[in-house]
C-alpha cells in the first residue's frame, strides 16, 4: 500500500529537500507540498491524504493548529510533527492536538520514513531524547488569565491595549504580567512568554 503524503514547512528548500528524500522511497508517495497550516489544511481538503508531515513553526498557522484542525475535521489522517527545534513543550501541545508523532529535523533519513510507516501504521513515534526532557518539564505553574495576558501581549501591544482586548483593568494585567514573569523566573514579558511558550505553557 502507497503512503500518501502532505509536507508542510515553510522553507521551501527544507520542504522540497524531506519531500524529494520521501518520494525515493517505493511505498511512500508526496502528493502535496504546503508552506503554512492553512495550505496543509486545504491540501488535506482535497482528499487522498494518509499522512500530514508538519513543521512546528510556520505563519500564518502553526503546525499544531493545523495538527488540532485536520484531526477534527478528517480524523483517520495521521499527523507527524517535524521541527528544528526540540522543546519539550513543543511535544506536549502536539500530542494534546493529535499528532501522531514528533520528530526532529535532523534525524537520519531513514528513520523519518519510517516514522511515517509507524504513525500509519497507528503508533506513536516520539523522539526518545525530546520524550525524556518532556517526562522532565515541570507542570504549568500559570494560572488560566495569566496565559491569557501572556498570550495577549505576543503581539507587542501595551498594556492598555491587553486591557482592552481582555475586558481587564490595566492595574490587574499589570498584576498578572508580575505573576507570570515571577513563575517563569523571567526578567521581562517578553521573556515570560518564551519561556512558557517553550514549555508547553501556553
Amino acid at each position: 500500500m502507497t503512503i500518501r503524503i502532505v509536507v508542510a514547512d515553510d522553507q521551501a528548500l527544507v520542504r522540497g529537500a524531506i519531500a524529494m528524500m520521501l518520494d525515493l522511497e517505493e511505498d511512500i508517495d508526496v502528493v502535496a507540498q504546503a508552506g503554512n497550516g492553512r495550505e496543509a489544511i486545504e491540501a488535506v481538503a482535497r482528499g487522498g491524504v494518509d499522512v500530514v508531515l508538519a513543521d512546528v513553526e510556520m505563519p500564518v498557522m502553526d503546525g499544531i493548529a493545523a495538527a488540532s484542525h485536520i484531526r477534527k475535521e478528517h480524523p483517520n489522517v495521521k499527523i507527524l510533527m517535524v521541527t528544528t527545534f526540540g522543546r519539550p513543550g513543543y511535544l506536549r501541545r502536539a500530542m494534546e492536538a493529535g499528532a501522531s508523532g514528533f520528530v526532529v529535523k535532523d534525524a537520519p533519513s531513514d528513520s523519518l520514513a519510517s516514522a511515517v510507516r509507524k504513525v500509519m501504521a497507528g503508533q506513536r513515534v516520539v523522539d526518545p531524547d525530546l520524550a525524556a526532557e518532556s517526562l522532565a518539564a515541570s507542570s504549568n505553574p500559570l494560572t488560566e488569565r495569566e496565559q491569557d495576558v501572556l498570550r495577549a501581549t505576543s503581539d507587542g501591544g501595551t498594556t492598555a491595549d491587553v486591557a482592552h482586548s481582555l475586558f481587564l483593568s490595566q492595574g490587574t494585567v499589570r498584576n498578572y504580567l508580575s505573576a507570570a514573569i515571577h513563575k517563569t523566573g523571567a526578567r521581562t514579558r517578553a521573556e515570560a512568554m518564551m519561556i512558557a511558550r517553550d514549555n508547553g505553557w501556553l
